[in-house]
């Protein structure tokens, strides 16, 4: 059917669509005729027609003792921030319609619809205008908002860069406290820790090979090493006795000294399971964590050697029961006054409850735990055997003198 007015000003194809039809053949007949200058409105009964959007089109029905039959999918209207149905008779449509009074439109905000979106519905001009004024306004905000989280953020950075200004002081005063402590150390010989690091923390060679290779650092293992300055760790210092970084320091001894060098260090750790609980466990206390965060690497160390897990349980029994892990070997150590060469590289723990024992402590024997235990089970049976051999012996004589 064509609608036109009495002027014969403009045309419209009023276009009822019950046979099915795909979208590419719809919109190729709606543009044939606007390109003969004739606007189209399309209209379905059908529940849900898949074309109904893609097109000026609305979708009618007749409710319940009507006359008329009413648009109940198509016409919208804009409100708190999104658009919403209207329903109508159709012929209250059409008198809107021929009037100008709604138009086609795309909208550009959610549409509160029981039913799935349409990319094009019908609306009256001043709805087109408020939703444009809507997204202005939500404009106008998300830019207002964006310039201030900038100008938090550039207030966060000028605090960082302050501290980070009083750190470079404080970090190059405790390298060069931590490298005027090692030229002094080389001035006297090689210590119990330094040669406890040497031979018994497992990944130190793949550390420096690590610094050589990747950090073009040619560093040794420092003759400070024990220092309450390293957390436990293993110093790494170039020709010059420069400390370059810290091998495997322990997170629970980060604090004061030790926090100023370190932060400004490369950490070093024996295996990616031992970097993350650093990492968790300062994270933990934040009074110990660097602005911008700590340096850190690994190296896959072979297994087999001393394998350090840092725990949180600490060990509050009243008579600990103490052993002390070395190079994959346990050996027996009891509560002491204070600290030895092996507890500042080295980790005791109670056998009783099982935690870690973080006060000073020593070690009591160079045989491990494990040696000790299979002498003393060898002990009664040596001295069965002994016991059987003298006696055959005794009896061997007295057979003798008999004869």
């Amino acid at each position: 059917m064509l609608a036109t007015d009495l002027a014969g000003t403009w045309k419209t194809a009023l276009e009822a669509q019950l046979a099915p039809i795909t979208d590419t053949d719809i919109t190729a007949r709606t543009d044939k005729m606007a390109a003969d200058g004739v606007t189209s409105i399309w209209f379905s009964d059908r529940p849900r027609p898949p074309w109904l959007g893609t097109v000026p089109s609305v979708r009618v029905s007749r409710p319940d003792g009507q006359k008329h039959l009413a648009v109940t999918e198509g016409l919208v209207k804009f409100e708190e921030g999104g658009w919403r149905p209207v329903r109508t008779s159709l012929p209250q449509f059409l008198s809107w319609a021929f009037a100008h009074r709604i138009v086609p439109h795309t909208p550009r905000s959610p549409l509160w619809y029981p039913q799935r979106p349409l990319d094009t519905v019908w609306t009256a001009p001043q709805y087109i205008a408020a939703e444009a004024a809507h997204l202005e306004e939500e404009e106008r905000r998300r830019r207002l908002h964006e310039a201030r989280l900038a100008a938090l953020q550039r207030e966060k950075e000028k605090k960082k860069e302050q501290i980070r200004a009083r750190n470079a002081v404080t970090q190059a005063k405790a390298l060069a406290e931590a490298t005027i402590a090692e030229q002094a150390a080389r001035t006297r010989p090689p210590s119990t820790h330094w040669q406890v690091a040497r031979v018994f923390r497992r990944g130190v060679d793949q550390a420096l090979a690590k610094l050589a290779d990747e950090h073009g650092v040619t560093a040794t293992v420092g003759f400070s090493t024990g220092a309450p300055r390293y957390a436990g760790g293993v110093p790494l210092v170039d020709g010059s006795g420069v400390p370059a970084a810290v091998f495997d320091p322990d997170p629970h001894r980060v604090r004061g000294e030790a926090f100023l060098l370190l932060a400004g260090l490369l950490l070093i750790f024996p295996s990616e399971a031992d970097q993350r609980r650093f990492l968790n466990a300062s994270n933990i206390k934040k009074k110990h964590w660097p602005v911008d965060g700590y340096r850190t690497d690994f190296v896959e160390a072979p297994v087999g050697g001393l394998g350090r897990a840092w725990g949180t349980r600490i060990c509050a029994c009243a008579t600990p029961q103490l052993v002390a892990k070395i190079q994959n070997a346990e050996y027996p150590a009891e509560p002491s006054e204070q600290m030895g060469p092996a507890t500042a590289l080295f980790r005791a723990e109670c056998r009783t409850c099982g935690g870690r024992y973080d006060k000073p402590w020593r070690r009591t024997s160079s045989t491990p735990v494990a040696q000790q235990r299979f002498r003393r089970a060898e002990e009664p049976r040596n001295r069965n055997q002994l016991g059987r051999a003298q006696g055959g012996s005794h009896r061997g004589c007295d057979d003798g003198t008999r004869k």
